[in-house]
């Protein structure tokens, strides 16, 4: 038990007085950052998918399948 104790004191005492937080300034401006690249790369990626996915369209109906579904139905 005295172990955990001093794992405790220990990490309460380098969260205090060695960690160095980020200003309010810094958190908002790395916040927009993230989010800013987070909406980027879910957009990217969508467009990948919906260029290159093959989508399911009913039988006799035209829809978009994405280039490989039309190389799928090609080939096949």
């Amino acid at each position: 038990m005295a172990g955990i104790r001093t794992y405790i004191e220990e990490t309460i005492n380098e969260l205090t007085n060695k960690v160095s937080w980020p200003t309010w300034d810094d958190l908002q401006a790395s916040s927009i950052i993230v989010l800013t690249t987070s909406i980027i790369l879910s957009l990217i990626i969508w467009l990948m998918d919906y260029a290159f996915g093959i989508w399911s369209v009913p039988e006799g109906e035209f829809g978009w399948k994405g280039l490989l579904g039309f190389i799928y139905d090609w080939i096949s």
